[in-house]
């Protein structure tokens, strides 16, 4: 049971919670859209047009037909980053299709430009078909300098990912994945420093199976987590050799099965109760509480234990429930609780940092980078309720872009050579040029007053 004034804020809670999507449906149909093409070059006059379009634009045409790379001189393909789903795994809303998707990859455009100063620009395929997904993303790339693969469904997902990073001669990033895993590695990071716990002898229950916990998994693993110690739970319970089910469709769940073969060394069976039991941290992409996990689970596990409950609108345990229970540090999805785990923390930055390097992939070594720059971000300011900076501490995005645009250099995956301080000072440059753009159309009546 929770205190009467506990359940006095789980209503204000879930109050909040519903407010933004009541503010969404006034605000979309008033602005009709997020996003808009607007101009970056001078026009004095008419005669302008000769030289952006014909028949001066003839020139650089001919340059570039001779000199290839010249269209990151030329164009704006250096900073163009195309938004690009299905809409088969939207938010927490499931296969809504590609229209219905819209709002969301137009915001995640939104949000590219304002935090990363990079243009991004939604597509929705009408398709779910992961060859035709794969064919279009290639077929896209000669007017592209990278691509962000948002909401596709697994098991898909890790197919169309791998298959365009081997093939692509431009960056491509699936933030489901890739984002989430780099944000909460960077947490869990901190969290680690915090309890004075090493990597190498931690146990993780993994709750969540999905796109998420398998890519969180995967870099978790990369960075020096042990596999062997750690748990991973689905809708069906703890993944295992035990899982027949799972290996009978061993060529479609790739990712699931490779797990099954290298966590789980006790050979332990049963749910999420099982699989907390003991274990130093929690990290839950799963179904949304509360409920999910109870506080009995939280109370079973490991010393000083850290609780990452990221499920949207609402965690799999209320936060102070699972600090009753015993955990020590707690981590959520919501910017209404301490230490909120949010993909925009990474992309934006990691995104300009590959840019202004010109990389042609984002490996897991750049990930590591970011994640590093966004746990160091804090120093001094770290605490166990604040392990993460907040979006808008806007500076950790050029600190992030120019950790990853120098771990692209030294891993020969870029095509240009810049120091720490030219990529951190561009990337400064790019962001606050964003953000200035705005408030000044905001200010000149460009972008109209919300009526909110």
């Amino acid at each position: 049971m929770v205190s009467k004034d506990k359940e006095i804020n789980v209503e204000e809670l879930l109050a909040k919670a519903t407010k933004p999507s009541a503010d969404a449906m006034v605000l979309h149909p008033f602005y009709k859209g997020k996003i808009e093409t607007t101009l970056k070059c001078c026009v004095r006059d008419i005669n302008d047009f000769a030289i952006w379009y014909t028949p001066g634009v003839a020139a650089p045409c001919r340059a570039i037909e001779k000199d290839p790379e010249l269209v990151y001189e030329y164009t704006n393909k250096w900073n163009t980053v195309a938004v690009i789903s299905d809409g088969t795994r939207v938010l927490g809303l499931g296969d809504i299709g590609p229209k219905a998707g819209l709002p969301v990859m137009e915001g995640k455009s939104l949000l590219f430009k304002y935090l990363g100063g990079v243009d991004g620009y939604p597509i929705m395929l009408d398709t779910k078909d992961p060859d035709k997904i794969i064919e279009t993303v290639l077929l896209l790339q000669p007017g592209l300098g990278g691509v962000n693969l948002e909401d596709f469904a697994q098991p898909k997902c890790f197919r169309i990912l791998d298959t365009l990073r081997e093939k692509a001669e431009i960056p491509i990033w699936h933030d489901d994945q890739q984002g989430t895993a780099t944000v909460t590695l960077a947490g869990l990071i901190n969290a680690l420093k915090l309890v004075g716990k090493k990597k190498e002898d931690v146990k993780i229950a993994f709750i969540g199976a999905g796109a998420a916990n398998v890519a969180c998994s995967r870099l978790i693993f990369a960075w020096g987590v042990n596999p062997a110690n750690c748990i991973m739970v689905d809708s069906k319970g703890i993944l295992g050799m035990h899982r027949k089910d799972i290996e009978a469709r061993k060529t479609e769940y790739v990712q699931k099965w490779k797990l099954c073969q290298i966590t789980n060394a006790e050979g332990l069976q049963g749910g999420i109760a099982e699989a907390m039991k003991g274990a130093d941290v929690v990290n839950a992409l799963s179904k949304p509480g509360p409920g999910t996990i109870k506080p009995e689970w939280v109370s079973e596990m490991a010393e000083d234990a850290i609780v990452f409950v990221a499920a949207n609108p609402v965690p799999e345990i209320w936060p102070w429930e699972a600090k009753e229970a015993g955990a020590r540090i707690v981590a959520t999805g919501r910017s209404d609780f301490p230490n909120q785990v949010n993909n925009s923390l990474g992309f934006p930055g990691i995104f300009r940092g590959t840019l202004d390097v010109r990389a042609t992939t984002i490996t897991d070594e750049m990930c590591f980078a970011a994640a590093d720059a966004l746990a160091g971000y804090l120093g001094d300011d770290l605490s166990e309720e604040k392990i993460l900076p907040t979006m808008d501490q806007w500076e950790i995005f050029p600190l992030e872009a120019a950790a990853v645009g120098r771990k692209a250099i030294e891993q020969g995956v870029a095509k240009l050579d810049l120091s720490y301080e030219e990529l951190y000072n561009k990337a400064r440059e790019m962001i606050m040029r964003s953000r200035n753009m705005t408030s000044k159309l905001m200010e000149e009546g460009f972008i109209q007053k919300a009526p909110l």
